[in-house]
């Protein structure tokens, strides 16, 4: 299990180093000077200059990621261009607000498409099996703009259930779901299409097999069957699908994150990017993609952990 855990990590390290440093080739094909965006329009083609100068602009290539990979891993991210702030502040902040919201969505959406999968499983073949099929797969072929768009006029311009720009909520239960709901709902009728989806196949696959068959021949009660054998066997491939499931979902929330004006981590990755901001954008880039590397190293260790045909091949 060490060895297992161990060559995951440097996977994903491995991994990151190869994102870190896409990231830094396209920051640096990018039109824009980085002198003139700090200056301004204003400001002389001799100042300019001596400040891209001053900030290692016309170092050798190598020499620049070295130093700005250096700096980043030692928590220097250096300053917004834009914003004139710090940006590991900012970007840290932004992330938790986006954890935040992805949590909410991620929690009711899990409960909800395995109790559903299960349901269907369990009636294959059936109505109920063919209805919660093709609500999946109508969701996922639902683009998050869209469903948000409709959410926001029905029920935040028409019916005033909910703001139109929604904030990071207090503590208060009613606060977070008022603040949260609206922009969480289009992220779960994606994930309800593929968590469904896989809970399904996982349950249908576990009733088909031979040791469940023979614990119905046994005499057992259909409850305990299900509970004891069928569930804890069907829930290992829907482990991992869940765990990264929730590591896209926190990083890919620009869409609704932008349309209800939700401060999060993707809506500044794009307010970053129009603003020619290299430093937050590629502080917001290396942090998504360091947290979905994170989830998908815990998913793996999870279903090593459950399964243990895969701790016996590693």
């Amino acid at each position: 299990m060490i060895r297992l855990i161990g060559r995951r990590v440097a996977a994903a390290l491995f991994t990151l180093l190869l994102v870190s440093v896409i990231v830094f080739l396209i920051s640096q094909v990018l039109p824009g000077d980085i002198g003139r965006t700090i200056l301004g329009p204003y400001a002389t083609a001799e100042q300019v200059a001596r400040l891209n100068e001053q900030l290692g602009a016309n170092d050798p290539l190598i020499a620049r990621y070295g130093n700005w990979i250096s700096s980043f891993v030692i928590g220097d991210w250096g300053s917004s261009h834009a914003l004139s702030v710090a940006v590991r502040p900012l970007v840290l902040e932004r992330f938790v607000n986006s954890l935040i919201l992805g949590t909410y969505a991620f929690v009711i959406v899990v409960v909800i498409s395995i109790l559903l999968g299960v349901v269907a499983a369990l009636g294959e073949g059936k109505l109920r099996d063919r209805a919660v099929s093709i609500a999946g797969f109508s969701l996922i072929a639902m683009p998050e703009f869209v469903s948000g768009t409709v959410l926001l006029v029905v029920f935040a311009v028409r019916l005033q259930w909910f703001p139109v720009v929604s904030t990071v909520p207090s503590l208060s239960p009613s606060d977070i779901v008022t603040q949260l709901t609206l922009p969480a709902v289009p992220v779960m009728l994606i994930m309800f299409g593929y968590i469904s989806r896989m809970t399904r196949e996982g349950t249908v696959d576990v009733l088909h097999t031979n040791y469940t068959r023979t614990a119905f021949l046994k005499g057992l009660p259909r409850r305990t069957v299900i509970r004891r054998h069928v569930l804890r066997n069907a829930m290992l491939p829907t482990v991992s699908v869940v765990m990264l499931q929730f590591g896209y979902m926190v990083g890919g929330l620009a869409v609704t994150e932008i349309l209800f004006g939700y401060p999060g981590i993707g809506k500044l990755a794009v307010d970053s990017a129009a603003a020619n901001d290299l430093p937050v954008l590629s502080a917001c880039v290396l942090v998504i993609a360091a947290f979905y590397m994170t989830m998908n190293v815990i998913a793996d260790v999870v279903y090593a952990a459950l399964n243990p045909q895969i701790r016996a091949s590693s």
